[in-house]
């Protein structure tokens, strides 16, 4: 009887360490582009002044999270009127950049992103920087943010 436990333990982790791996490097670089992409889009249109193209990274649905520095916001449609709220125009919203510091490929449809974002501003505006991690997941249409945490 302990035999067989240890044999059906033992298939337990080779089927489940075969399952962690089913996805080929190639396949887990090509989801890592796909997500750098999506970042670097959203800096493009952030720094035109688009904040509809912006938002375009994000999952659009009531259950997208984002943290920031006034505390929790619920859904794509109000992440989207606070950014109109805090930056009402192209001057305030400045030039974005983003340094990505790490992609943690959770599962094969989550990554975590880690970097720090800039905004090159007006002198008299000054800039803004902070830190942000970011949780994306891929969908039939590819992969967008659910949860934005930035600082």
């Amino acid at each position: 009887m302990k035999n067989k436990l240890y044999l059906l333990l033992a298939l337990c982790l080779f089927g489940f360490a075969g399952c962690r791996s089913a996805k080929s490097p190639s396949g887990a670089a090509s989801d890592r582009a796909a997500v750098s992409q999506v970042l670097a889009d959203q800096a493009a249109c952030w720094s035109r002044g688009d904040l509809e193209c912006y938002m375009q990274g994000y999952w659009q649905s009531d259950s997208l999270l984002f943290v920031g520095s006034r505390g929790l916001t619920y859904g794509w449609q109000q992440t989207l009127a606070n950014y109109k709220k805090g930056y009402p125009d192209a001057s305030a919203m400045g030039k974005l950049n983003f340094k990505l510091k790490e992609l943690r490929q959770l599962s094969p449809e989550t990554m975590l992103v880690v970097g720090k974002w800039h905004l090159a501003r007006e002198a008299a505006k000054g800039d803004l920087e902070g830190y942000f991690s970011v949780i994306f997941r891929k969908f039939p249409e590819g992969w967008k943010i659910i949860a934005d945490h930035s600082s």
